[in-house]
């Protein structure tokens, strides 16, 4: 099995490899060509055109981002909760409640990492081969992740106390 991974991923080398010196030859030919141009007046005396730039934090990429602050939001909220209530209730499992400044400073850098991930997908550049496509799906991240958070929020709030917990010590109340 290990062998077959070792290959696939020499594959994916080469086709990164080779995509990438088909490009370098595209861009060479393509210079050679305005080099030799028929009428280099007439290609001289036009100005360039600026090129419209592409807005990386748009509607979009707002509300992408706010689904994921408020999905995280949502985990962070309910997990406190749980133990704040498990601690309440005596249960032997919970000795300590995280204290709230530094749990939501710890979660707003994590929030704070993947917005800057999703804002370096989105944003245009130049020297990746490929940038279109991967610009399409800068949102596949966010959206999985918010997906997780809400899931292990979900999964807070039908927290339970255990089965097999008899003593009415871990009982929630």
């Amino acid at each position: 099995m290990r062998i077959v991974q070792v290959i696939v991923q020499l594959i994916a080398v080469a086709l990164c490899i080779g995509a990438c010196a088909g490009a370098e030859d595209n861009l060479a030919d393509a210079r050679k060509s305005e080099e030799y141009a028929p009428n280099p007046i007439l290609r001289a005396s036009l100005p360039a055109a600026p090129e419209p730039r592409e807005k990386v934090i748009d509607k979009k990429f707002l509300a992408v981002m706010g689904a994921l602050g408020a999905a995280e939001s949502m985990r962070f909220t309910t997990r406190t909760l749980v133990l704040e209530h498990e601690q309440a209730a005596g249960a032997p499992w919970v000795t300590s409640t995280p204290a709230h400044p530094q749990y939501v400073a710890k979660n707003l850098l994590v929030f704070m990492a993947e917005a800057l991930v999703a804002y370096e997908i989105k944003k245009p550049h130049a020297w990746l081969p490929g940038d279109r496509m991967i610009r399409k799906f800068w949102w596949a991240y966010p959206a999985a992740m918010a997906g997780i958070h809400l899931s292990g929020a979900v999964s807070n709030i039908r927290t339970q106390a255990p089965a097999m917990c008899e003593t009415s010590d871990c009982q929630m109340p």
